[in-house]
């Protein structure tokens, strides 16, 4: 059951990415390219990750460097997908999209996605007529669940206004 491991440790940090990615977006204090600038970190992030941790693996484990052409642009097609995905997060962001509603909307709908394009690149045997009703029930259940989530969002707290100093009168003698 590993994998199960390396798939709630995937759900845990993709689910925090939006609010994280929206928080430096912020902190970056730029209204105009301040989605640009944390985009860049993000990148910096990928190459950390997805660059230098797999040569590192690939060593250490006595791995070879023989990347077959076909392998090779699935996966730069992927990760071009990957990252076409997270900029259009902060593109969402940047639009005055909220956060919370982003995510969903996203979480909900890449399964969707998911199945729809593996189903189309791997026809299931026997084909659609093959598949159950509880895979269509799923993919409309993912899709009710981010309307919901996105439609019934709590409202953020209203920011408590800032105290203001009120000059004390001079001491009396």
């Amino acid at each position: 059951m590993q994998w199960l491991f390396y798939a709630l440790l995937t759900v845990s940090t993709w689910g925090l990415y939006g609010v994280f990615l929206h928080s430096g977006q912020m902190a970056m204090n730029d209204p105009v390219f301040g989605r640009y600038k944390a985009f860049l970190f993000v990148g910096i992030a990928y190459f950390i990750f997805a660059v230098l941790a797999p040569i590192v693996l690939l060593k250490a484990q006595g791995g070879n460097f023989n990347f077959p052409s076909k392998g090779m642009w699935i996966s730069i097609f992927a990760g071009t997908l990957g990252a076409i995905g997270a900029f259009g997060i902060l593109l969402a962001f940047g639009a005055k999209g909220a956060p919370v509603v982003v995510m969903a909307i996203v979480f909900a709908g890449a399964p969707v996605v998911n199945a729809v394009a593996s189903m189309l690149m791997h026809p299931p045997k026997g084909g659609m007529a093959a598949v159950p009703w509880q895979f269509y029930l799923g993919i409309a259940m993912a899709a009710g669940g981010g309307c919901l989530v996105s439609y019934y969002k709590p409202a953020a707290a209203p920011k408590a206004a800032a105290a203001r100093a009120v000059p004390l009168a001079p001491p009396t003698r």
